[in-house]
């Protein structure tokens, strides 16, 4: 175990240099490196499983430098309670969720993982391969309903248990709007004025970052657009195969979003999000629709600059909802540390736990614990209330439907921002291939 303490991890910090060169943004299926993770030792590693004798294995997908000082200070102090010990191994985003499968089915699984509440779980518990967690649930105090509800099987059986959420926006560094003499538009009319107004400038108004392997950002505009314009129901059931992708309600979305095809950066899918986050932070872009979870690399005394705005309201009759990812655990139903993993479980579902993951990472996600204490500072207590007066939340386009239909969506709106006018066919071939991911 290392030998720095939590309380020497609550002052590290991240130089700009370190961010450029070690960032890892990889996607969380699309939301967020803010997840609260634990071990009392990390690394990163390619994607096999790392065993540690006697210790709940943790498999991770978070790799940003903030988020892996946060983990190891929350881990060593669970570790100081003395009921167990636990070890991260830290992966790839990505080849976290190939690998996936690999880890639940293999003779030797990870004991506890890292991810998001959703359908991809509820499959996964349905074979039987996810470790009934109601008993922990059971210590875990006055969680809300809707914690509970988005943490169940759909079958009565809780799998999972919600660590943090995040809200999601267009976040701008402040300095950068006061040296270009702009504002945060109110509505879309005065957002377009905006973009006008940074390209007039020389810069790129709208960033994106769906190069590589992080196309999955485009869903950002897919899902905050279908919200506005059709409403979280219609959203999620487009995306439970209740509705079809060649909709003529559908339609609408990609018509309202050619508007702003003009304003995005001409890189923009063609760079991954991490250099997306950094055209952003040094002024080469001017907004970026995202989550919190691209502060956890951004350079510490960025932090106070960073603001954001919400997605402007469309249609007032539409119900104002709003992207609010939640992150935690799931365990494996043969996890060969069972009380060790419970233990583990029950620790980072406690408000201690959360404020020191807070505090120690870059402060921009919400406790779900309603006991636990955020970073209290102005952007978060703005995403906060927003967060609290929306009528309705979503979680993020595979998040509410799977994994496996987020390629689908990947390929058709990369190729919409590239080719808007091939828009009938790309839905056509959309439906297609949901309908494919849907029958299997």
């Amino acid at each position: 175990m290392n030998e720095v303490g939590p309380t020497q991890r609550r002052s590290a910090g991240l130089t700009r240099r370190n961010f450029l060169k070690n960032t890892g943004l990889a996607g969380l299926g699309a939301a967020g490196t803010a997840t609260l993770l634990g071990g009392c030792a990390t690394a990163v590693s390619s994607g096999p499983v790392q065993q540690t004798s006697g210790a709940v294995t943790v498999q991770s997908n978070l790799s940003s430098p903030q988020a892996k000082v946060a983990i190891e200070a929350v881990a060593e102090a669970f570790g100081e309670r003395g009921a167990a010990k636990a070890a991260v191994n830290t992966v790839a985003s990505e080849t976290f969720r190939t690998q996936l499968p690999s880890y639940l089915t293999s003779a030797n699984p990870p004991d506890t993982y890292t991810w998001y509440p959703g359908s991809l779980l509820s499959g996964y518990a349905q074979r039987g391969l996810l470790l009934d967690v109601g008993d922990v649930w059971q210590t875990m105090g006055n969680y809300s309903d809707t914690f509970r509800r988005l943490s169940s099987d759909g079958a009565g059986r809780q799998i999972f248990v919600p660590i943090n959420y995040y809200w999601c926006g267009f976040f701008f560094r402040k300095s950068n709007f006061a040296r270009w003499g702009v504002q945060a538009p109110t509505n879309w009319s005065e957002f377009l004025a905006l973009c006008e107004t940074l390209r007039g400038k020389g810069v790129a108004p709208i960033g994106l970052g769906a190069g590589g392997n992080t196309q999955w950002t485009a869903s950002a505009w897919f899902d905050y657009l279908n919200i506005r314009i059709n409403g979280a129901q219609f959203h999620r059931d487009l995306l439970a195969g209740k509705r079809r992708f060649d909709d003529p309600n559908v339609v609408r979305i990609f018509d309202q979003w050619r508007s702003a095809l003009p304003h995005f950066d001409p890189n923009g899918t063609a760079i991954p999000f991490q250099d997306a986050t950094t055209a952003l932070l040094q002024g080469r872009t001017g907004m970026l629709l995202t989550g919190t979870y691209f502060a956890d690399a951004a350079p510490k005394d960025a932090l106070d600059d960073l603001d954001f705005f919400q997605f402007p309201v469309l249609d007032p009759a539409v119900p104002l909802a709003e992207e609010g990812p939640t992150d935690g655990f799931f365990a494996s139903a043969r996890t060969a540390h069972l009380d060790a993993t419970k233990e583990w479980l029950k620790y980072v579902a406690t408000a201690e736990a959360q404020e020191l993951y807070i505090r120690n990472s870059s402060g921009t996600v919400l406790p779900t614990n309603p006991d636990a204490k955020d970073s209290g500072t102005p952007l978060v207590a703005k995403g906060r209330k927003m967060l609290e007066s929306a009528a309705d939340l979503t979680q993020f386009f595979n998040r509410d439907s799977s994994d496996a239909l987020q390629p689908t969506a990947d390929v058709a709106l990369i190729r919409f921002i590239q080719r808007p006018n091939e828009l009938p066919s790309i839905l056509t071939e959309w439906q297609t291939a949901a309908e494919k991911v849907w029958s299997s």
